[in-house]
């Protein structure tokens, strides 16, 4: 049974408290009743996207949908579509994977031309050491990198350039993440070299999810506070358990509380992997910003001197192992398109990942579905790219990546995709902005039982925790599911309410996907 309450503060903006606010009102709480405090003028957390044609847009990330992400699904299904208020957002990404199909025909390339990926490379000492990986418990793994797992050469293989760059880990990651996806995407193994089971949001992430999100939100009279940051909680201990009675925030820089009863609801966003990004331009390096940022500041506030609320250091103390940058290319003339079309043999939208396996900043670009903004005129193209290794020099320019401006990692792309002889055009016509994030895998590090809190700690009675620093048993981290899932168990788990989100998609318990993995991994 639903107990009493009142108000519900919701800490941080991203898709986590944008979903715990709508599945909140879904369980009968008034618009009003419910606020979302945000450190920045604009809602949508690490799903962001913005700029114009002049300027140049800016993506810092992209993320990827599937079949299996059940929550996502759930919550697009309750948010009208902004385009036609009869239809679903769910509804608009069916409608569109169903006409837009991916299929990379350029899943890896190197020299100037794209490679077979019909076979994932693997030796036989690589099978036997990714089944025992499969076959050990998390507390076998315990804190041991992927690195620990396998040879050196695995990390030279096909399966694991196309794993890694689908998903962003690192060799030094964790060993206990890496198996959690092995488990998650079994049902990906045999097509990562097409990348066909992926979904894909009609515009950027910012546009096709947020967007409506927030409208629909604001529709119900849900109170967003912007410019500010939650520094700290106040909590007390009482019979029942521990109780958030007071929140600390900066609100347009006047410092005040807020009282809480036992009945009001606390959610917090711990964490933020975009947390600290930094833009640089054509001309410009970004700078790499080593100050803790507040998104991490109020985690660690919370966490001290408790157990039950996780270890942050584990996770914001290592940015030389989290860090990495991605880059967004606006184009003012078709050619760059047209080129990267002929080299692909993917129309945008279609190609997914093209990584380019010989670049020594292990580069990747993504050519969406055009236009990839609301905003974006007809005349304009744009597409994103990332490198994992930023602290190698580049094989066509000098510097590192972490050293290069735009118009270098544009430089060092061209010379890689063998279109060179274009550069001077490319150069006048398209603008390419590097974005440094010190944390984007930050949830990939070593870690252990007990460094993320859970979603209700053991004897709260009003707080819980969501986003990407929480732990939900088996669920994949640095994914949009993970957040929405996150959300549906605090709200769920504080109002005490008798359900749960929907099961885990669990694809190793069909023997048909099982079997089409088995036969992936020795072919």
């Amino acid at each position: 049974m639903m107990r009493e309450s009142s108000t519900a503060h919701l800490v941080g903006g991203g898709i986590a408290s944008l979903s715990a606010a709508v599945y909140l009102i879904r369980e009968g709480f008034a618009g009003r009743d419910v606020h979302v405090y945000e450190e920045l003028d604009v809602l949508g957390g690490s799903l962001d996207g913005g700029g114009d044609r002049d300027r140049g847009y800016v993506l810092r990330g992209g993320r990827m949908f599937n079949f299996s992400y059940v929550c996502t699904y759930d919550l697009l299904s309750h948010i009208p579509s902004i385009d036609d208020p009869s239809k679903t957002v769910r509804d608009d990404f069916i409608e569109f994977n169903e006409r837009v199909k991916t299929h990379a025909n350029a899943r890896l390339v190197a020299g100037g031309k794209v490679l077979d990926v019909s076979s994932m490379g693997f030796r036989m000492k690589d099978r036997l050491d990714l089944i025992k990986v499969v076959l050990a418990s998390e507390a076998d793994l315990g804190r041991q990198r992927i690195s620990d797992c396998f040879e050196p050469e695995f990390f030279q293989e096909e399966f694991w350039l196309m794993w890694a760059t689908m998903f962003g880990f690192q060799p030094w990651h964790s060993a206990v993440e890496f198996r959690r996806y092995l488990y998650r995407f079994v049902h990906e193994f045999p097509r990562i070299n097409t990348l066909a089971g992926v979904d894909r949001s009609p515009y950027n992430q910012y546009d096709s999810v947020v967007l409506p999100i927030a409208a629909w939100l604001k529709s119900q009279g849900v109170q967003f506070h912007p410019q500010t940051q939650v520094t700290n909680l106040g909590f007390r201990e009482a019979e029942g358990g521990t109780i958030v009675e007071r929140i600390h925030l900066v609100e347009s820089g006047a410092t005040r509380e807020i009282p809480v009863s036992e009945h009001d609801l606390v959610i917090v966003t711990n964490g933020s992997m975009t947390a600290a990004s930094t833009l640089g331009s054509q001309h410009a390096v970004p700078e790499l910003d080593r100050r803790k940022p507040v998104d991490w500041t109020l985690w660690e506030n919370l966490a001290r001197g408790r157990d039950d609320f996780g270890n942050p250091s584990v996770f914001d103390d290592h940015v030389d192992e989290s860090f990495w940058e991605s880059f967004t290319v606006t184009c003012r003339d078709p050619l760059m398109f047209r080129l990267l079309e002929d080299f692909t043999g993917n129309a945008p939208g279609t190609g997914a990942l093209v990584t380019i396996k010989d670049s020594s900043w292990l580069m990747s670009i993504v050519v969406a579905y055009q236009p990839h903004f609301r905003n974006q005129p007809e005349d304009v193209q744009v597409f994103w790219g990332y490198g994992l290794f930023t602290d190698k020099p580049g094989d066509h320019v000098s510097r590192t990546m972490s050293d290069s401006t735009g118009a270098d990692i544009l430089t060092e792309l061209c010379t890689h995709l063998g279109i060179a002889d274009h550069l001077p055009r490319i150069l006048e016509t398209c603008t390419c902005i590097p974005c440094k994030m010190p944390y984007i895998t930050s949830q990939f590090l070593v870690r252990e039982a007990g460094d993320r809190p859970r979603v209700v700690p053991e004897g709260s009675v009003n707080l819980a925790f969501i986003g990407q620093f929480c732990e939900l048993p088996e669920d994949t981290v640095f994914t949009v599911e993970y957040s929405v899932r996150a959300a549906m168990t605090a709200v769920y788990g504080l109002l005490g309410l008798e359900k749960e989100p929907p099961a885990l998609y669990h694809g190793w318990l069909d023997p048909r996907v099982l079997a089409r993995a088995l036969e992936t991994l020795f072919t």
